[in-house]
């Protein structure tokens, strides 16, 4: 999954691609590069961040996700609000990618049902702006399945039948650094949900942190992909579905590698179909 933030505050790459032409075009790079799916967003959900309006999420992300579904791309909404969601269905995104599990606008679970829509459910606690004041667990593997069991529930109550749904254990969202490596360390648990995993990790802090320089500076947020290259190939090996990624051809060469190894045919995932690639 290919990330493509249309919006002026993303972390990485924030303004970069505002532009419905520019966004596009960096949309197709990283089809060329490997890309199974691209996956929109128009709302920053980096800590701190202030929410834009809905007309103004839509007005970002509907033109980008119309272009790119013209040119033959398969596209996710990445969004926490029905009506984004539906406008994104309406304009062609095949499946929606919400941070939020459905927590932030319950409604978006029956707006993903009525159109038979993949969804993936993240682990989510709280906006952007409160979210660091959240992270607070005793066995962060465990409560974040069971969090997010919970929300496999509102789903499937909504109408979203099993086979459409993904779950996301939401790196860097209500989580310190130890967190988030206590979670890929026991990755594996996850899979006792029974649902394809998704996971982002992509030139997230808790990187930046493990890489600073001697004067204990965080590695710029450009220069983390070969740490994200590491932990897409130990997510490969433990069967993680599909791996969401700012630069998708380092990672598409590290599956190549992982598929090799294990003696399989390297074959895509196919996020228009069941989202289970079984």
């Amino acid at each position: 999954m290919g990330v493509l933030n249309v919006t002026p505050d993303s972390f990485s790459d924030g303004g970069l691609y505002a532009d419905v032409e520019a966004a596009i075009t960096h949309g197709l790079a990283l089809l060329a590069q490997g890309a199974d799916v691209l996956d929109i967003g128009g709302e920053s959900t980096r800590p701190g961040a202030t929410r834009p309006l809905v007309a103004e999420e839509l007005s970002r992300v509907v033109p980008v996700i119309s272009g790119l579904v013209e040119r033959g791309a398969v596209v996710s909404v990445d969004t926490m609000r029905a009506q984004v969601a539906d406008a994104a269905l309406a304009a062609g995104a095949t499946l929606v990618n919400d941070v939020s599990g459905g927590l932030a606008d319950p409604e978006i679970l029956g707006v993903v049902a009525d159109r038979g829509a993949p969804y993936v459910a993240m682990h989510w606690r709280a906006h952007a702006t409160e979210m660091a004041g959240r992270a607070t667990y005793d066995d962060v593997v465990r409560e974040v399945g069971d969090e997010l069991v919970l929300r496999v529930q509102a789903a499937l109550g909504a109408g979203i039948s099993a086979d459409r749904l993904a779950v996301d254990p939401g790196l860097g969202f209500a989580k310190t650094a130890e967190h988030n490596w206590e979670l890929l360390r026991r990755l594996e648990e996850l899979e006792r949900l029974g649902l394809p995993v998704l996971l982002g990790a992509s030139r997230k802090s808790f990187l930046g942190s493990l890489l600073a320089g001697p004067d204990g500076a965080p590695r710029d947020v450009a220069d983390r992909e070969d740490a994200n290259v590491a932990i897409s190939t130990l997510a490969a090996r433990t069967g993680v579905w599909c791996l969401r990624v700012h630069e998708v051809r380092r990672t598409v060469d590290a599956l190549r590698v992982v598929a090799q190894v294990e003696g399989r045919e390297f074959v895509p995932s196919d996020p228009a179909g069941r989202v289970d690639p079984a």
